[in-house]
């Protein structure tokens, strides 16, 4: 059979479409909806399924993705960089955060929102320093966060929390919060993410 003459059963699923798959088992074991006995048993079927009609039948009964249940993307992330000096600055909606990230506030502020964002790689960075100013970090509560910073004569923390916060969504992302606060502030606070 030539190419041209391949019917549509004939194709093989590509590793994208087997990802989403992959993806939407995932966040059906986190929601509850698939049983954690059965998740072993569906990968293998979606890992073993050749054609897009396999693939399909693997993801039978599945519910579909929501706005937030892709995290990580491949997409060119946003600027790996934010200044206020002498001013301030602000990152929030729908941006991709790279796996490093910088943010620093000298006589100035800033805000990082992450509740909208995207993530570029599994885990990130964020370089956080306040020099006689202040930086807040609005993280979502699909991500795992862990701070690790000091204040000298300022704070750096988490607002209403400790140090370190894990989900219990499989393949969440993580993200790390390191730097210092001199003379200023850095303060990580939560916020339901949209769904």
């Amino acid at each position: 059979m030539t190419e041209l003459a391949r019917s549509p059963r004939d194709l093989l699923a590509s590793e994208e479409d087997r990802e989403r798959v992959v993806e939407r088992v995932r966040a059906a074991v986190a929601d509850g909806s698939l049983p954690l006995d059965e998740l072993d048993g569906r990968l293998t079927r979606v890992y073993g399924a050749r054609t897009p009609g396999e693939l399909r039948s693997a993801a039978h009964g599945l519910p579909e993705l929501g706005p937030r249940d892709r995290l990580v993307v491949d997409r060119t992330p946003a600027s790996r960089l934010a200044l206020g000096l002498f001013g301030g600055f602000r990152r929030d909606g729908a941006w991709v955060v790279p796996p490093r990230f910088t943010a620093w506030s000298m006589w100035g502020g800033g805000r990082l929102d992450l509740t909208e964002a995207r993530f570029a790689a599994q885990e990130t960075v964020i370089r956080a320093v306040a020099l006689w100013g202040g930086t807040g970090i609005v993280v979502p509560d699909d991500i795992d966060v862990e701070v690790r910073g000091f204040g000298l004569f300022g704070v750096f923390g988490v607002f209403g929390g400790g140090g370190a916060r894990r989900t219990r969504r499989p393949g969440a992302p993580r993200v790390v919060v390191k730097g210092v606060a001199l003379f200023g502030a850095v303060v990580v606070k939560s916020k339901q993410g949209k769904r």
